[in-house]
């Protein structure tokens, strides 16, 4: 499997986002071998025989010549994917008056006029030109008219649907720019929050850390000697001196909890973003959630926290690798701890670890909670996270001071 997905690259780009569609739609060509098959009904009733020879050496070269221009137009822009449909409606043009099955290179031209030019007229009006060629041939070589009017319906079906299709795409694509941007500003905006509260936090502590550190320097001057003037002057530095430590582990505590906020992720903005990007790249999302921990302050910060990046992270997975077609969200308490379900039904397989498998992991594992991950092939993948509600503030404190 991984050897034909690495020839489908080869031939249809994967950010095209067309999985094996361009695949499925060479079975077309099989009508061109229609009037082997009319002959061969016409020879078992006595009838007509064709002449299979004179069809069938040009049908065999018109296919060989088709195919690569066919996986070169997805791999050109305007100008080469232009040059390509031409030539396969020259191709249809040339085999016409040997095959009349050849219309259907003409509806494979139709088909990639669809997705040429910007506005929708422009693309009508080169398929209206070749559909004219079309017709001005069969009018001269005497072919009865359904022909063309048969080809013309299949012409329309073809090429609205490959519109649809492709501007579906480019919907899809602007709404996951949207999303990416979305999420990139309002991560930005938090950062300068943030910011801004160091800047004003660490401003105010670091100046009175200062002035009392001064006040005890001067106090030690002080102190020097052994009368009670120098005693008393000793016992004040040491108070300021003490004040200093105290206000210094009240900063510290306050920049930690700042500095986790920078990477601080809700449960509910990160199931909307996963419906947003699943739902946009066609897998169908569902969530079971417990509506209370949808609720600021539900869950303790860090769990919710952990909870919500192993979301980011399994959805970006499923949507960049897994080709599934649902996944499914579930969180729950049972027995004190959070538990997170994640499960999709795309392809599965062996788990490569890399930095978002390890990082997940590692986020879990620091609240004192486990990670598990199912994945077999053809049936998807199933991740299980559990955090310890009560316990996970002091994993989280061991970990910050270790």
């Amino acid at each position: 499997m991984p050897l034909l997905l690495r020839w489908r690259a080869r031939l249809v780009p994967e950010s095209l986002g067309l999985g094996w569609m361009p695949f499925f739609t060479l079975g077309y060509l099989a009508f061109l071998f229609m009037p082997f098959v009319l002959g061969w009904l016409a020879d078992a009733r006595g009838g007509w025989v064709g002449a299979a020879s004179q069809v069938l050496w040009p049908t065999l070269l018109s296919i060989a010549v088709f195919l690569p221009l066919y996986f070169a137009s997805y791999r050109f822009e305007f100008v080469g994917k232009f040059a390509c449909m031409l030539a396969i409606a020259g191709i249809g043009y040339a085999l016409m008056p040997v095959n009349p099955f050849a219309n259907v290179y003409t509806i494979y031209a139709i088909g990639f006029a669809a997705g040429i030019g910007r506005q929708l007229w422009s693309r009508m009006v080169w398929a209206s030109l070749i559909l004219g060629g079309l017709c001005l041939e069969i009018v001269l070589l005497d072919i009865p008219v359904f022909v063309f009017l048969i080809t013309l319906l299949v012409s329309l079906g073809v090429f609205f649907g490959q519109y649809h299709f492709i501007e579906n795409l480019r919907k899809r694509a602007e709404l996951k720019l949207s999303h990416d941007e979305v999420r990139r500003l309002a991560t930005l905006a938090e950062r300068e929050r943030i910011g801004r509260d160091l800047h004003d936090l660490l401003g105010h502590t670091l100046s009175l850390v200062a002035l009392k550190s001064d006040l005890a320097g001067k106090l030690l001057a002080r102190g020097e000697g052994d009368d009670a003037r120098a005693a008393e002057a000793r016992a004040a530095a040491q108070r300021e001196i003490a004040e200093v430590s105290r206000v210094a582990r009240e900063a510290l505590a306050q920049v930690r909890s700042a500095v986790t906020g920078i990477r601080a992720a809700g449960i509910a903005a990160e199931l909307v973003s996963a419906k947003l990007l699943l739902e946009t790249d066609g897998v169908a999302f569902a969530s079971q959630v417990d509506p209370r921990w949808l609720e600021g302050g539900a869950l303790p910060a860090e769990v919710e926290t952990a909870l919500a990046m192993t979301v980011r992270e399994a959805v970006t997975n499923i949507q960049r690798h897994a080709r599934a077609r649902t996944a499914k969200i579930e969180l729950e308490t049972i027995g004190g701890e959070a538990v997170l379900r994640i499960v999709d039904d795309g392809r599965g397989g062996a788990i490569v670890p890399g930095n978002g498998l390890g990082g997940m992991r590692e986020r879990i594992e620091a609240l004192g909670g486990r990670l598990r991950i199912e994945s077999r092939r053809g049936e998807g993948t199933r991740i299980e996270a559990r955090l310890p509600l009560k316990a996970s503030h002091d994993a989280m404190s061991m970990a910050v001071n270790a």
